[in-house]
């Protein structure tokens, strides 16, 4: 795939930079070549199929993507690394993609070569700085994509979007934090409202519907085709979000290379979880409040608490706004000016993103 040779080629340029700065510095920018590598690469996607479906409208023949469009692909996936390193960090976590999170494979490094100090504390100081470093190279890569368009324009529209899904998914990831502490001083009532509103910034904005809209800006998009992938691309973001969100409860640690019931020991406030508690009697409530959250949970204890989700019926609520977004999806594309080869790839997308098992 053109954006994953994209991202080799910068990260290649990367590794020889730092070939002059020292072991450590060359460890450390190795450390970012391996988080940005891999991965399903839905944002880079979702990014050349909102190009696709706007500029075939009018040219069904156009093939070759610009390096603009690539650059911006490729930079949207160094900085999801950046946010994964990040989001190990907030959450603990000790693995991602099956091996060891950023933080724990410095904290590992810290102890192997017998430095001085803390080497969980060097471990999470490091993996902060590895976030930032990753964050840098996303805005060169994206940068160096503008410098090759030509419409000065465009150019700045895309900077427009760009910046916007930052502030946004910053924010969500805030909101997510927060809510692990807040929740107990905010009504049952509108648990569900707030868990929708943070997949929608987090995950549901960020993973597919400004992707899409960057790839469509660069192709020139006007306001009804600019409007039209804006309706698609927000619920399948959240469907996208959603089936995270199951993942992390139900996934197969096999595919998803983390834990089972990873989100449960974190304490995750989601929407399967929201409706989970809607539907619980007081005392049913206080033992599945007491477990969650809990990060010693045993495999029974997680066992217990996915059945639950079932019983109550969350986990079918869930499944059925997936699907229905999904559909929403698809009718917000009827009769919109794009391509119609684009628009049958960006359904097989949408349903590839919301039907994974990892």
């Amino acid at each position: 795939m053109a954006v994953s040779q994209r991202v080799e080629r910068f990260l290649q340029e990367q590794r020889e930079t730092a070939e002059i700065l020292g072991a450590e510095a060359r460890s450390f920018v190795e450390a970012g070549a391996a988080a940005a590598s891999g991965g399903k690469r839905f944002r880079a996607r979702f990014c050349l199929a909102g190009w696709d479906a706007t500029a075939t409208a009018s040219d069904a023949s156009l093939i070759e993507i610009p390096d603009a469009v690539i650059a911006a692909a490729a930079a949207l996936e160094v900085f999801h690394a950046a946010a994964l390193v990040h989001d190990d960090i907030i959450d603990n976590s000790d693995t991602r993609r099956g091996a060891p999170a950023a933080h724990r494979a410095f904290e590992a490094s810290h102890r192997a070569a017998a430095w001085a100090g803390d080497a969980d504390a060097f471990g999470r100081s490091a993996a902060v700085l590895l976030g930032d470093l990753l964050v840098a190279w996303s805005d060169d890569l994206f940068e160096s994509g503008l410098l090759a368009h030509a419409d000065p324009a465009v150019a700045a529209a895309a900077r427009h979007e760009y910046a916007r899904m930052r502030r946004e998914v910053t924010i969500g990831q805030f909101l997510d934090v927060a809510e692990e502490s807040a929740h107990v001083v905010v009504p049952d009532a509108e648990h569900a409202e707030r868990a929708l509103r943070i997949a929608s910034l987090k995950s549901g904005r960020y993973s597919v519907q400004h992707p899409l809209l960057l790839g469509a800006v660069l192709a020139g998009a006007d306001a009804a085709q600019y409007e039209a992938l804006s309706a698609f691309g927000h619920p399948v973001g959240l469907a996208f979000q959603l089936r995270d969100d199951v993942l992390g409860v139900f996934g197969d640690s096999a595919v998803t290379g983390k834990p089972v019931g990873d989100d449960l020991r974190e304490g995750k406030r989601t929407l399967i979880v929201a409706y989970t508690r809607e539907r619980l009697e007081p005392e049913a409530l206080r033992v599945f409040d007491e477990l969650l959250g809990d990060p010693e949970l045993t495999a029974e204890q997680v066992a217990f608490l996915q059945q639950t989700m079932r019983d109550t019926g969350a986990l079918r609520r869930v499944e059925e706004l997936i699907n229905g977004w999904v559909e929403e999806a698809d009718r917000a594309l009827d009769g919109a000016r794009l391509g119609d080869a684009a628009v049958s790839g960006l359904r097989e997308l949408a349903r590839a993103a919301t039907a994974r098992a990892s």
